[in-house]
């Protein structure tokens, strides 16, 4: 059953219907709905194209179940094809290679998220293969910048294009969404996350994660720690070309009060140098990055009396981290230091949202992210502490 959005787009007539919609408002139940509709009722042939084989192999999964029980159903498992007894097609692809996706003509065919789709899948594959049988198309997506995708959202608002109709959903118009998990959500993402993924809004594009930067500068450096001030640390670690750095906070002001950045020294004198750093600052806790390299200088830190914290960066620990910084800054609610070198990283660091759905977060080519990734791991630890018992 589709809610009141998605019957809207059903229903208005346009041969092009362009939706950019808010994550979990429904796009590919509606898709699904409107390829199974067309195929049970007319004998069309149709295509539906995602950005990812995985992607892909779900909605084949729930295709084939929609359809298993209508005799005379034939399933090709390997080119994805259900051939139905009134002579419709359904086939699914991965647009994750344009140059193999051809076929002979199409009545009907539905890009699910498109706006991360390479723009040949529509202009050289999809749109030629639509016009002998002057066939329609269904382009659902979150969006991506102002790309192509926002192109053709763009045609479905102008008069010039009869053919074209866009639609704007945010996540909310999901009356099936409990209004508190969507509040809770947007407390904890950034703005312009929540904007982009939520709001269906389309940003310029620029990936920047950090906002509000240079606002969030106090320049205080401090040469000794405050009385009755509790202090923490983070640790990303480097050697040759990455850079370790040391970021001091004091947690009870939420400010940066010191950084420490360095290379090309070997591991002993690295945990030499956060030593010296400990002994002036007597942090509570110190989160510090264990993947590779880390776990070594870890264990050696915690047998010298350290309060260490281990943390894992994988692509599912990544995001909360970076973004909870990002909002704190985006806030107001954490003090930088005006370094160049964190400024500079903060500034062009980068959010790519990849066709899965999912996010990477990363420095440009050829830069560094290592006082991102200490000064993340450094507010972590001041909103969740871990603290040792009994420093000495």
């Amino acid at each position: 059953m589709l809610h009141h959005g998605q019957e809207q787009v059903r229903e208005i007539p346009a041969r092009f219907k362009v939706v950019s919609c808010g994550r979990r408002w429904g796009k590919t139940e509606l898709g699904k709905f409107m390829l199974l509709e067309r195929a049970m009722r007319d004998g069309t042939r149709g295509w539906w194209l995602a950005p990812t084989r995985q992607m892909a192999s779900q909605v084949w999964r729930d295709l084939k179940r929609s359809l298993i029980s209508i005799d005379g159903l034939m399933v090709n498992e390997a080119e994805r094809r259900l051939d139905l007894p009134n002579g419709s097609m359904i086939a699914v692809r991965s647009t994750h290679h344009p140059d193999n996706l051809r076929g002979e003509g199409l009545d009907f065919a539905v890009l699910d998220e498109a706006a991360y789709m390479d723009d040949r899948v529509w202009s050289q594959v999809v749109q030629p293969m639509l016009i002998t049988s002057r066939g329609d198309a269904a382009f659902l997506s979150t969006p991506c910048g102002r790309n192509w995708f926002w192109d053709l959202y763009c045609r479905g608002h102008d008069d010039m294009y009869p053919e074209w109709r866009s639609f704007h959903f945010p996540t909310a118009t999901n009356t099936l969404i409990a209004r508190q998990e969507l509040e809770s959500v947007r407390h904890s993402v950034s703005a312009r996350v929540w904007r982009t993924e939520y709001e269906a809004e389309f940003s310029d594009g620029s990936g920047q994660v950090f906002r509000r930067v240079r606002e969030a500068v106090r320049d205080a450096r401090f040469s000794r720690p405050q009385a009755g001030h509790r202090y923490v640390a983070g640790v990303d670690w480097g050697r040759d070309i990455d850079y370790t750095v040391i970021v001091m906070m004091d947690a009870t002001r939420r400010q940066m009060v010191a950084i420490d950045r360095f290379n090309q020294i070997n591991w002993s004198l690295q945990r030499g140098r956060l030593r010296a750093m400990v002994e002036r600052w007597r942090p509570q806790v110190i989160w510090a990055e264990a993947n590779s390299i880390g776990e070594p200088n870890i264990e050696a830190l915690i047998a010298d009396g350290l309060p260490m914290r281990r943390f894992m960066t994988t692509a599912r620990s990544k995001p909360p981290l970076i973004e909870s910084l990002s909002l704190a800054i985006e806030r107001g609610c954490v003090a930088l230091l005006d370094d160049p070198v964190l400024l500079g990283e903060l500034a062009g660091y980068m959010l790519e949202r990849l066709p899965g759905g999912g996010y990477r977060y990363r420095a440009p080519s050829g830069s560094h992210d290592d006082t991102v990734i200490a000064a993340a791991l450094a507010w972590r630890a001041v909103e969740h502490g871990g603290i040792s018992v009994g420093f000495v």
